[in-house]
């Protein structure tokens, strides 16, 4: 059995968002959106001011336009209040942690912090347990008139082993 959990994750980290350009590293990054649809990804950085999140906007959202010419580029309003942006607020007596939610999923929230070393990190809950989100990517069907999401993948770290975890589900 542990053998054909091991062989299912693998087989879906390799097929699940691999075959789609990845954004350069950057010390700040907490995760990535890659989609279906095209090969642009959405970023999402930690926003540090004085080596501290920034306590208005502690998230700094933007586009990799690899399906253009690769170019960085910051999210639209619309894009930004109804599709990829974020509600962030500080989480009462932890100093320098956020919690939050997508604004398009608002079902699971997630917290933004740094881990002890001053790494910035994402924890969002993957298989009911807070782990670091490292990617996300989102199936979707845009054949009707309303676009619907097939499956969302989470990819990311178990914070105390380090090991990598999966999650696929239907929103």
């Amino acid at each position: 059995m542990k053998l054909a959990s091991l062989l299912l994750f693998i087989t879906f980290y390799c097929l699940g968002g691999e075959r789609f350009p990845t954004p350069p590293d950057s010390p700040n990054r907490l995760f990535f959106i890659q989609r279906s649809t095209n090969a642009n990804v959405v970023v999402y950085d930690a926003n540090l001011v004085g080596g501290k999140l920034n306590a208005k906007d502690p998230v700094h959202t933007y586009w990799y336009r690899f399906g253009e010419k690769g170019q960085k580029e910051e999210l639209t309003a619309i894009q930004r209040t109804l599709a990829y942006g974020l509600y962030t607020s500080a989480v009462t007596g932890i100093p320098n942690t956020y919690e939050g939610h997508f604004l398009a999923y608002r079902k699971r929230k997630f917290m933004v912090k740094q881990d002890a070393t001053g790494d910035p990190i994402a924890l969002f809950p993957i298989n009911g347990k807070m782990q670091i989100l490292k990617r996300v990517f989102v199936s979707v069907d845009d054949s009707k008139f309303m676009t619907t999401v097939n499956y969302i993948e989470l990819f990311g770290k178990d914070p105390v082993t380090g090991r990598d975890v999966y999650e696929k589900f239907k929103p």
